[in-house]
């Protein structure tokens, strides 16, 4: 099915609904992602599995089949869509809050920001190889691939080809990182009161260990860090299977 959001662009969402119905969660992909990725679909069904209503959805400006262009991708973006994606759930028959939040990357940090401003609507989080913050995110990548991130912000592209649809060309312009730079989990991170699980990839480049346990450090309530030796920044293969067993426990113990 599909939405408008605010903006009025078309968002595709799925709902896979539970019954009996134990609980609504919302999962959410990363930047370049979609809602049909491997670990997407894994994360949807393990919930499913534990009773939970899923909602999932492909944000716009990604490579699913919601409207806009990947260049023009940002946090905001992706966030306000996360918003109207549950603005539009609180109008159905199987709402119901607080719901549980999980998400991959940035997807991830949207969740983790819109249960920082609204902790009284979430009973769980569970960011998987979360975006912690704009700008460690770019401190970090001029410490590893600084050519890449000067020719970026010099052309104002960043090129690269998709790993879950090969040979699409994946080109994003510089105002996504300038927009990220706006985002940090870490000041408001002491809001994050309900149930945390943090996954990550001990190969994880791209949202490493270290910036992992930057956040899990600030968790005020209950909170796990699991690091996944081997896997790097999305669960591919064998280690689709450690994360599901991972949530699995995680889910286990909510009830």
């Amino acid at each position: 099915m599909k939405i408008n959001n605010r903006h009025q662009q078309s968002v595709a969402i799925s709902v896979q609904e539970a019954q009996p119905h134990k609980g609504l969660a919302f999962v959410m992909h990363g930047l370049g992602g979609f809602r049909d990725q491997d670990h997407i679909v894994m994360m949807v069904d393990e919930l499913s599995r534990y009773g939970y209503t899923v909602v999932s959805f492909d944000t716009t400006n990604s490579i699913g089949e919601s409207d806009g262009s990947y260049e023009d991708a940002t946090v905001t973006g992706s966030l306000h869509d996360l918003e109207d994606v549950i603005g539009w759930a609180a109008t159905q028959t199987w709402f119901q809050q607080p719901f549980l939040l999980m998400g991959h990357s940035m997807g991830a940090m949207c969740t983790a920001l819109y249960a920082e401003a609204h902790p009284e609507q979430v009973s769980a989080l569970a960011p998987i190889s979360a975006l912690v913050s704009g700008p460690i995110s770019l401190e970090y990548k001029r410490q590893t691939t600084p050519q890449e991130i000067e020719a970026w912000e010099e052309t104002g592209w960043l090129t690269r080809l998709s790993t879950s649809k090969p040979g699409e060309e994946m080109r994003l312009k510089w105002s996504h990182m300038a927009d990220r730079l706006q985002y940090d989990l870490l000041p408001l991170a002491v809001r994050l009161t309900m149930p945390v699980l943090l996954v990550v990839g001990s190969r994880d480049i791209t949202t490493p260990v270290e910036q992992q346990e930057l956040l899990y450090e600030k968790l005020p309530g209950k909170k796990e860090l699991k690091v996944i030796q081997g896997m790097e920044h999305t669960p591919r293969g064998e280690y689709l299977d450690e994360v599901r067993q991972i949530l699995a426990v995680w889910l286990e113990g909510l009830t």
